[in-house]
C-alpha cells in the first residue's frame, strides 16, 4: 500500500481540545496541519470541563437497568437530566438506541473501547505538556464518589466490578474517612468510593490554549473562520466558510456536535446530539477541595480549580443554539450549596457547553472509503478532555497509513446502520 503524502497538510476542522491533540500527534510525524475554527483555541466544550483525567472513567452512560433510573434523574435530587421542548421528538429514535447498548454485554464492549481511550490519557497529557513551561496544569490526585446513602455503594456493582478487571485500585470509605480526607464536604454523605491514580487538569480552558502554543512552535497553523460548508472537490475538498474558501486535500472533522450536519452526504447513519452541560465557578470559594469529588446522587463533579471551585455537569438535551437555562444554573447553586457547606457562593461565573454525545458514549474515530480523506474524530460524549489525547493518536495514526495499535471497530462509522445494539 503506497503510503500517505506526509508533506502535504492536513486541514482539522476544529480547534478544540480534540483537535488540538489531534494536531499534536501529526506534528509529532511531521505532517504540517492547518486547524479551522470560528473561535479561539480551545475555548468552547472542553474549556467547562470539571477536570479530571481518569483512566478508570471507561463505564458508559448506558448500564444495565438505566431505565428505571430516567424518571429520578429528571425528577428526583437536582433533575440532573433533562431535555428541551424543542427536542422531544428528537430524543426518542437516540433513547432506542442509548437503552439498547444498556446490556452487560454491550457495557463490556463499549468499556473495552473507552479503556483504549482514556488509559493512557494522563501519560499523553504528560508528554504534550513536556516542555511548555506549564506542566504544573496536571496534577496526581484521587476521584471521589459520594453517596448519602452508603446501601448503594458497593463493590460488587458491574461499574466497580469492570474497574477493579481492569486494574483500578479503588477504596469504600465511611463517613469519618470521608471527613478526614475532604473536610469541606457536607456531613449528609455517608459513605464514599475513592477511585485511585487518576489526575486533574486545573484549567482546561488554559490547557487547551497552552497546547495550541506548542502546536503553533511546531507549526501548525491556526485559521479563525466560521464554517459554513464541506464539499468533494475534484482535488480533495473545499471548505467553505463566511470569509472565503479553503482548499485542502485531506480532512479531519473534528467540529463536535457541528460535525454531523457538515458531513457531505456520507452513507452511515450519524445519531450525534446535542447534550449540553454546566458549570459554575467560585472565585473566592473559602474552600479547598484535596481530589475531584463526585456527587452521586445529584450527578455533578467539583474540583478545586486555578480560578476557585468549579462545579460541573448534568445532562440537558437541547439545540446548540439554544439560550441557558436560569432555572438549571440556580439548581448548581441550590446543589453546590448542599453537598459544601461552608462554600463562599458571592463570586461566581457560570456557563454552559454543548457535549457531542452518541448513544454509546464513545466517538466516531474512522476514515470513509467512500469518501477518500476525509477522517472523522468527534463525538466524545462526557469524556472529551479524557478522550483527545488518545482518540488523536489514533487518528493520527490513520491519517499516516499507520497501524493503529487498537482496534478500532467500537469507533466505526457504520456502528448504527443496522440500529444494532
Amino acid at each position: 500500500m503506497q503510503q500517505p503524502d506526509k508533506s502535504t497538510p492536513v486541514t482539522i476542522l476544529g480547534a478544540g481540545i480534540v483537535g488540538i491533540c489531534t494536531a499534536l500527534s501529526l506534528l509529532e510525524r511531521c505532517v504540517p496541519v492547518i486547524l479551522i475554527d470560528r473561535g479561539e483555541p480551545g475555548q468552547a466544550t472542553s474549556y467547562g470541563n470539571a477536570g479530571v483525567v481518569s483512566p478508570w472513567s471507561l463505564v458508559p452512560q448506558a448500564v444495565p437497568g438505566i431505565w428505571r433510573n430516567i424518571p429520578k434523574l429528571m425528577l428526583g435530587h437536582g433533575r440532573p437530566l433533562s431535555v428541551h421542548p424543542k427536542y422531544a421528538l428528537k430524543i426518542l429514535p437516540w433513547g432506542a438506541r442509548f437503552l439498547q447498548q444498556s446490556s452487560e454485554e454491550r457495557v463490556r464492549a463499549t468499556s473495552d473501547a473507552m479503556a483504549n481511550l482514556c488509559g493512557p490519557s494522563i501519560d499523553l497529557f504528560t508528554k504534550h505538556l513536556t516542555g511548555t513551561g506549564h506542566e504544573g496544569l496536571l496534577v496526581d490526585t484521587m476521584y471521589l464518589q459520594l453517596y448519602r446513602d452508603g446501601s448503594k455503594l458497593t463493590l460488587d456493582a458491574l461499574d466497580c466490578r469492570i474497574r477493579a478487571e481492569k486494574g483500578a485500585d479503588m477504596e469504600v470509605l465511611g463517613q469519618d474517612e470521608l471527613s478526614r480526607l475532604e473536610p469541606a464536604v457536607s456531613a449528609d454523605f455517608k459513605a464514599g468510593l475513592l477511585v485511585k491514580g487518576t489526575a486533574r487538569v486545573r484549567a482546561p480552558g488554559r490547557l487547551a490554549a497552552v497546547l495550541a502554543e506548542k502546536a503553533a512552535r511546531l507549526g501548525a497553523t491556526f485559521v479563525k473562520a466560521n464554517i459554513k460548508r464541506l464539499q468533494k472537490s475534484e482535488t480533495g475538498w473545499t471548505v467553505q466558510c463566511e470569509d472565503g474558501d479553503h482548499e485542502a486535500e485531506r480532512i479531519i472533522m473534528c467540529l463536535g456536535v457541528w460535525s454531523a450536519d457538515l458531513l457531505p452526504n456520507i452513507k452511515h447513519k450519524v445519531p450525534l446530539m446535542s447534550e449540553r452541560g454546566y458549570h459554575a465557578e467560585f472565585s473566592n470559594p473559602g474552600i479547598e477541595l484535596n481530589h475531584s469529588v463526585m456527587d452521586a446522587d445529584a450527578k455533578f463533579i467539583a474540583s478545586s480549580m486555578e480560578g476557585g471551585v468549579r462545579v460541573a455537569g448534568h445532562a440537558e438535551f437541547a439545540p446548540p443554539d439554544a439560550p441557558p437555562s436560569k432555572r438549571r444554573q440556580k439548581i448548581f447553586l441550590r446543589l453546590a450549596k448542599a453537598a459544601f457547606p461552608d462554600l463562599q457562593t458571592g463570586n461566581v461565573s457560570l456557563w454552559t457547553g454543548c457535549r457531542p454525545s452518541f448513544p454509546d458514549s464513545l466517538p466516531m474515530i474512522d476514515q470513509l472509503d467512500e469518501q477518500p480523506g476525509l477522517f472523522l474524530n468527534f463525538g466524545h460524549s462526557h469524556y472529551g478532555l479524557m478522550m483527545s489525547p488518545a482518540s488523536g493518536e489514533l487518528t493520527a495514526q490513520l491519517v499516516c497509513g499507520d497501524r493503529p495499535n487498537v482496534s478500532l471497530d467500537g469507533y466505526s462509522a457504520s456502528l448504527f446502520d443496522q440500529n444494532r445494539a
